[in-house]
């Protein structure tokens, strides 16, 4: 396994990591069972951070991988590296979803993650979705100031675009940005792929197997059902998934040719886009781990590049990315 930094002073981490929205019944039913499966495997593969947020699940996450690390409790050493998100809250009475990017509410949202985790620092906090009232840099300060604390080790974003990440970072270092980056949404590579590697900040891809839409398993209308995500997502409703599933036939293809899992080569074309990027795929199946790890000790050479170009060029994709409702929060920079 490949391993890449986790912003420019911080720890080396491998360059596949897992991400704990998965734990959360987000996409499918899962138990805690599965997530510590999962957890287990990716240490013998040499998966060595976990990335997971307080809304997934209402803690749900948070709380099947504190569970996991109860072992290491009596003195051995946690073998994840952790990052944790917060500032989303949603109304229980209503459903609806806003945004607090308050010092308050941010060190309580943190304060408890580290209850559920089982820890009394994580490596990684973001800040989730902006908050229009808070100038970035007064949220920057309100980070390092957790930094200052010992409750964090490093700060970052998530959804943000590159204008904001360099105004954070003339504040204080930006460790990782998180964004949605694969094969089916390469907005960051107008922009802020760049910035990522001029501030040595990691660019840390979710959903970089394109919510399984490049995988070998990809969703059926039956499976897109049972989500609530996807079935309101437009790549996966209508016409679109049938659209979509037809353009991704030929990675498929293209991926049993050269021997690999669809998955694997999906996420070794993430890597082989920047030093900077880390991937952080997420999967409540241990076959499907392996699948995706592999992804990080392959070497794409310029012909495999330029198949994989060829199969699924830019904005090959049907659909936004994004429901209307979905779209609410992200900073739109192109």
């Amino acid at each position: 396994m490949d391993k890449r930094s986790l912003g420019q002073s911080g720890p080396e981490v491998s360059a596949v990591g897992i991400g704990g929205m998965s734990f959360s019944n987000f996409y499918a039913k899962t138990s805690e069972a599965e997530a510590h499966a999962v957890l287990d495997a990716a240490l013998d593969l040499g998966v060595d951070h976990i990335d997971t947020a307080n809304v997934y699940g209402a803690g749900g996450s948070e709380s099947a991988i504190g569970t996991f690390l109860r072992r290491y409790r009596g003195g051995g050493q946690i073998p994840f590296r952790i990052a944790t998100k917060a500032s989303i809250r949603h109304d229980l009475n209503t459903g609806a979803r806003s945004f607090d990017n308050s010092r308050a509410h941010l060190e309580a949202e943190l304060d408890h993650s580290l209850k559920l985790l089982g820890v009394e620092r994580v490596d990684l906090f973001y800040v989730h979705r902006r908050d229009t009232r808070f100038e970035i840099e007064e949220v920057t300060e309100t980070l390092a100031g957790f930094v200052r604390a010992g409750k964090i080790g490093a700060i970052g974003f998530s959804e943000i675009a590159p204008a904001s990440l360099r105004r954070a970072a003339a504040v204080h270092p930006v460790a990782a940005v998180q964004s949605e980056y694969s094969l089916s949404t390469r907005a960051p590579e107008l922009g802020l792929v760049q910035a990522c590697e001029a501030l040595g900040t990691a660019l840390v891809a979710f959903s970089p197997v394109g919510r399984a839409l490049l995988t070998d398993t990809p969703p059926t209308k039956a499976r897109v059902a049972q989500s609530g995500f996807l079935s309101s997502n437009p790549r996966f409703t209508g016409a679109n998934l049938a659209r979509n599933l037809a353009a991704t036939d030929p990675f498929r293809a293209l991926a049993r040719d050269m021997g690999v899992a669809a998955a694997s080569l999906a996420i070794a074309w993430v890597l082989a886009q920047s030093p900077a990027a880390i991937a952080i795929p997420g999967t409540r199946s241990v076959a499907h781990l392996r699948e995706l790890a592999a992804g990080g000790a392959m070497r794409l050479d310029p012909e495999a590049m330029a198949r994989i170009e060829t199969c699924l060029p830019v904005g090959w994709a049907h659909g936004a990315r994004y429901s209307d409702a979905q779209a609410i929060g992200p900073e739109h920079y192109c």
